[in-house]
């Protein structure tokens, strides 16, 4: 095990040492150095793979491999700490970047910077690898700090583009607040703990964790860490540099969004010990979380855009992970990580589809379609999903009295599949509903069997946090509110209101331009 990661180490450090080829030799030998990239991160792919089924096979037990020492005699050193989190995020990251650059092989083909382009995206999913596997919370910020400057340069490819030049440095302002948050956590943990490696912290977490009060270093650590994953993923009010974000190759907005703005949630789950300390800052967490995902949700319906569509879905999915993780459900919002970069990757890679597919699917006559009571589909989808849903989670034995946020975050996956399967049932079609009916059974059984694999994984290496019943309650009505009121309007005339907000949406309510003021005179060129 411990040599396989050793070796897995080595790759990390080749996709390093790619990016300190001159952008010159690069671009003359494109061809050669994009085929060096994709072989590393292929290698990379296997090595996760190997690793994570390694893993599972030795008793899935949490491994601290030491690298090497920064400085004689010190507590400072390179380190791999490998666990059920960084098995999955490593797989994923691989895999992930792999198919990217594969697909930017095409993409790119004949453009004269592909060279640079290529040494970059090494050094970027490096650096996000490099992040996972880190054994230390110094190493982990600098591979955070590298990731950040990584993105900045592929941003930059279309350096002709005023757009490009102008998100690109507003998510490198946003970014170095992030790591301002994030550097001062490191201060005060050294100060508080006397320790960076990360087994030794959750160690000594564990131990603050049955204490009625804490020493307000350890609440700021909490505070902090929060914050700064709050600016890496896109969450309300660092939200605007994503969408703006558009102007850069397609490879590197599905490497984004599938990959590098999950960063944030990825932090809070590895440093859930720490954070759970101040059950406050995850309740925090949770309010603008939820308060993302709807917001972001309702700017993502008015978009003309396709990529600003998936940019403002990716917002409010992040918001969504967030508000899990306040919740201290960890474990499905490291489900959610893997699901959604999974389907962004693809939507993105795959966007350039749309309108080609767009005219293969004849629409139905409306003649051929009997519509049915609308209240008598609600009530057939709603008990259909609450009977599949139960059944499912007595099948897989949980229980989501023992699952932190799991009567709310099933009431919000219930909601969901009623009103998938209300719009079904409206037909009024016999076959469509059966269809219909077991869609739904199908994604029970696929949603609650993979939260319990991934739970298997996650759950035992964290702390569950203090619950917050009433904050629970609040969030469930928001958003089954939001979803109701959404379903209404698709069978009824939009009134006036509907149509003034439909335009403020569409302009982000006018966030982006307070934005543009506040860093104009940084992005000017």
């Amino acid at each position: 095990m411990e040599s396989l990661i050793a070796i897995t180490f080595v790759v990390l450090i080749g996709l390093f040492l790619l990016a300190c080829v001159p952008s010159g030799i690069a671009n003359a030998n494109a061809q050669f150095i994009r085929r060096l990239v994709t072989s590393l991160l292929y290698a990379e792919f296997i090595l996760s793979l190997t690793l994570f089924a390694t893993y599972q096979l030795v008793g899935a037990t949490p491994l601290s491999v030491h690298i090497a020492e920064v400085f004689p005699r010190s507590e400072i050193n390179v380190g791999v700490y490998y666990d059920g989190s960084t098995s999955l995020m490593l797989l994923l990251v691989a895999f992930v970047g792999f198919v990217v650059s594969r697909f930017s092989i095409r993409y790119l083909d004949g453009e004269a910077a592909q060279g640079r382009y290529y040494r970059w995206l090494s050094f970027t999913i490096g650096a996000v690898s490099l992040m996972v596997v880190a054994g230390n919370l110094l190493l982990f910020f600098v591979a955070w700090v590298m990731t950040s400057l990584g993105l900045h340069q592929l941003l930059l490819h279309y350096r002709h583009r005023p757009a490009a030049h102008r998100a690109a440095w507003t998510k490198f302002a946003i970014s170095r607040f992030g790591d301002a948050l994030l550097m001062t956590a490191l201060f005060l943990t050294w100060k508080m703990f006397g320790t960076f490696d990360l087994s030794e912290l959750f160690l000594r977490a564990e131990t603050l964790s049955g204490k009625l009060e804490l020493e307000s270093g350890h609440v700021a650590i909490a505070w902090l860490l929060m914050l700064g994953a709050m600016t890496k993923s896109a969450q309300f009010p660092f939200h605007i540099w994503l969408p703006d974000t558009m102007e850069s190759p397609t490879p590197v907005s599905a490497l984004m969004h599938a990959g590098i703005v999950n960063a944030g949630g990825y932090l809070v789950i590895r440093m859930s010990p720490l954070i759970s300390l101040a059950p406050n800052s995850l309740l925090t967490l949770a309010m603008i979380g939820g308060f993302t995902a709807c917001f972001a949700g309702v700017i993502m319906m008015t978009q003309p855009s396709i990529k600003r569509a998936l940019a403002y879905s990716t917002i409010a999915q992040m918001g969504f992970m967030m508000l899990q993780c306040g919740l201290g459900a960890f474990s499905a919002a490291m489900l959610h990580i893997v699901a959604h970069s999974l389907y962004k990757a693809h939507a993105f890679l795959s966007s350039g589809s749309v309108l080609a597919k767009s005219g293969l699917t004849a629409p139905l006559s409306s003649r051929s379609v009997v519509r049915t009571s609308q209240l008598w589909a609600l009530v057939w989808s709603a008990a259909i999903t609450t009977v599949a849903y139960a059944a499912t989670l007595s099948a897989f034995d949980v229980n989501p009295a023992e699952k932190p946020g799991g009567f709310v975050l099933g009431f919000i996956l219930c909601v969901a599949l009623t009103t998938w399967g209300w719009k079904i049932f409206t037909a009024g079609r016999l076959e469509v509903s059966m269809m219909g009916a077991l869609g739904i059974a199908a994604l029970s059984v696929v949603y609650v069997a993979s939260y319990t694999a991934v739970d298997r994984l996650v759950s035992p290496l964290i702390l569950p946090p203090n619950l917050f019943p009433v904050a629970q309650v609040i969030l469930a009505a928001a958003f089954a509110s939001l979803v109701l009121l959404h379903s209404v309007l698709l069978f009824r005339s939009q009134p006036t209101w509907l149509a003034n907000l439909h335009v403020h949406a569409a302009n982000g309510f006018y966030i982006e331009a307070v934005y543009q003021r506040l860093f104009s005179s940084l992005v000017k060129s």
